[in-house]
């Protein structure tokens, strides 16, 4: 039986939210953490109450000791106080550098040596940043559907971001995903209790909004950067055994992100890349024969 954990745990910024999914016999197994995005915190992207919309449960069924992070400003972790005010009285708060503290803070609470790390889409950059700065920390690094700063040009990021935050409602939630689906009924795709679900718990990540919610700029910031051709960290210093993925439909990920991160991954102890055909980048939410199947079982083969 998998059982659920919320920890709050003491962080450079006030407290981190972590929730732990596990075995009961996987206690002492290594720390695998799950790092969301730029948008929606963990657990509305990592462990839904719903079949087929928890990663962070079918990793715990493999046998992994999950850890779904919040970052600053994200879900269940303390905001930045200029969150509480009008959005344009700042510029973009919670960049990469500080989510990478974050992720020391949960790694160093771990009280583990070394860790898994898998982040996707932003998440998969903040983790690789991490990876870079503390290579003697990370066993295995999976990065999904994430930018990376190889390339200039990207549709989405044509202009710089401002504000600190910014607001999403329920009906911003699913156009993207929905766009990249090529099929007229979405349902063939994806669970319509996973997409519900999705925008369910995103709205309730906010206790302070009603019919949306607050992320931070600073991962649109980090992005427009990355999209734009320029890159944050040194992917030289990785040391992790790295698992690139890519979904071949992703709208945010280019290819040249994936095929120019590996050229730089040269000192890490194993490399895997691969472009899973026909998959969105909400592929761990779509359906098991829609690529989701195949991303879980390369993620437990690479971790073993």
């Amino acid at each position: 039986m998998v059982t659920r954990h919320d920890w709050d745990i003491r962080g450079g910024a006030g407290t981190l939210h972590v929730r732990e999914v596990r075995l009961a016999a996987a206690e002492k197994a290594r720390p695998m953490l799950l790092v969301h995005g730029a948008r929606v915190p963990g657990v509305a992207s990592f462990d839904l109450p719903v079949p087929g919309g928890s990663l962070a449960e079918d990793l715990a069924l493999a046998g992994h000791r999950v850890f779904v992070v919040d970052a600053r400003g994200y879900g269940g972790s303390t905001r930045p106080p200029v969150m509480d005010g009008p959005a344009d009285a700042a510029g973009p708060v919670v960049t990469g550098d500080q989510v990478v503290a974050d992720i020391d803070d949960v790694v160093r609470w771990s009280g583990a040596d070394r860790v898994d790390l898998a982040g996707w889409a932003t998440g998969g950059h903040w983790a690789a940043w991490y990876a870079s700065e503390h290579p003697g920390r990370v066993a295995n690094l999976v990065v999904h559907n994430s930018l990376y700063g190889g390339t200039a040009g990207h549709p989405m990021f044509t202009e710089r971001p401002s504000g600190a935050y910014r607001l999403s409602t329920a009906a911003q939630l699913l156009p993207a995903w929905d766009d990249s689906i090529p099929v007229p009924d979405k349902t063939e795709w994806r669970d319509p209790r996973v997409a519900a679900s999705y925008v369910d718990e995103a709205l309730a990540s906010d206790p302070a909004a009603d019919d949306h919610f607050r992320a931070p700029n600073g991962a649109m910031l980090d992005s427009y950067v990355l999209a734009n051709g320029t890159q944050l960290w040194d992917a030289h210093r990785i040391r992790a055994r790295t698992l690139v993925v890519r979904g071949e439909y992703d709208f945010w990920s280019r290819p040249a992100d994936l095929t120019d991160l590996a050229a730089d991954l040269t000192g890490v102890r194993e490399l895997r890349t691969l472009t899973l055909p026909a998959a969105t980048h909400h592929v761990h939410l779509d359906r098991p024969e829609r690529g989701r199947a195949r991303l879980l079982t390369e993620i437990n083969t690479w971790l073993g």
